[in-house]
């Protein structure tokens, strides 16, 4: 699965971008009435078409990279930790700058140039224009390649869609998470990259008439405690929060995943405590080779036992959800 297309266009460096702006301005001229009428119909042509080149790309990386607009949102809060929103808006800020800043510089310079009939001063003053113009985009040159590296981390985010509902499963390595994703999803789940795990997450649809809910499974992420984890996972994890509509907890009661009970059972103290607002399903998986009898549901996605009454409990807690967040919109 590839990342999330925002059909970002490629960032040039400031140089990249002056010399594509200066080359196309230097092929260009224009015959006039006489020598004047010439230089200065060629000058004009020449501001026009190195002013334009620059501000429709600063322009076009303004318009097309990605807002930061929602403060509590799964996307924002993958965008701070890959890429780092602050800087991310600091840099698109300057780049607008850049591009407010170069259409004046090229309006005034076109004014200028149109009520001049020295043709050394229209000369003085289309090289002026280069000068300042190659200045203005020099000073966000960083910014640039902030941007430039930043595209690059974009494509490499998982394409989850945070508009769908979305069941995230969790529950140590090897407990029965990704045949479950597998039998659950009504297609092959894909494998998305994501930047906090070896593996990537498992990405797979799961249809309910005419509803669709995505299920994922995030290997590396939710299968130790939270406090044992660095900063950038702890943030990763925070994030899923925003993202999770109803969590899947899965725990293998006959240890066969290589964990102990009640170690798996700590975990899911754990996961609980950091995703209070969310719904926790908590599900037994093997039953082919142990059921418990404790009263919790169980399953088994290798024989399929009971995995229809598995699927069946999460939908209708997919549809509650969906139908609470509908009345929520309808309110607001």
């Amino acid at each position: 699965m590839a990342g999330i297309d925002f059909k970002i266009p490629t960032v040039l460096t400031s140089e990249e971008l002056m010399e594509k702006a200066f080359h196309r301005a230097s092929k260009i001229y224009k015959n006039g009435t006489n020598t004047l009428d010439t230089r200065k119909k060629t000058a004009l042509a020449k501001v026009t078409a190195a002013g334009d080149i620059v501000v429709t790309a600063l322009t076009g990386y303004v318009d097309r990279f990605p807002r930061m607009e929602k403060e509590q949102d799964f996307f924002p809060e993958l965008v701070d930790i890959v890429i780092g929103v602050d800087r991310y808006k600091k840099a698109l800020g300057a780049v607008n700058w850049c591009a407010t800043k170069s259409e004046k510089l090229k309006n005034d310079t076109l004014r200028e140039i149109r009520r001049t009939k020295d043709p050394e001063i229209i000369e003085a003053t289309r090289r002026g224009f280069y000068g300042r113009l190659n200045s203005y985009v020099d000073r966000i040159s960083d910014d640039l390649l902030f941007l430039q590296d930043a595209k690059n981390k974009f494509r490499k985010l998982p394409a989850i869609d945070p508009a769908v509902p979305t069941i995230v499963v969790a529950g140590f390595p090897n407990v029965g998470k990704s045949n479950l994703v597998t039998v659950m999803s009504t297609a092959e789940p894909e494998i998305a990259p994501y930047p906090f795990t070896t593996k990537g997450i498992i990405v797979g649809h799961v249809q309910d008439d005419w509803r669709k809910y995505q299920i994922v499974d995030t290997p590396g992420l939710l299968d130790r405690e939270f406090d044992k984890r660095n900063d950038i996972e702890k943030q990763a994890v925070l994030a899923l929060r925003y993202l999770t509509d109803v969590m899947l907890f899965v725990i293998d009661p006959s240890e066969t995943c290589g964990f102990k009970l009640d170690v798996q059972e700590k975990l899911l103290k754990n996961i609980q405590d950091n995703f209070e607002n969310v719904t926790i399903i908590v599900a037994e998986s093997k039953s082919d080779i142990l059921k418990t009898g404790n009263g919790r549901l169980f399953f088994s996605a290798q024989s399929g036992e009971n995995m229809d009454v598995l699927t069946e409990t999460v939908i209708k807690e997919m549809r509650e959800i969906s139908r609470r967040k509908a009345v929520e919109a309808e309110v607001e």
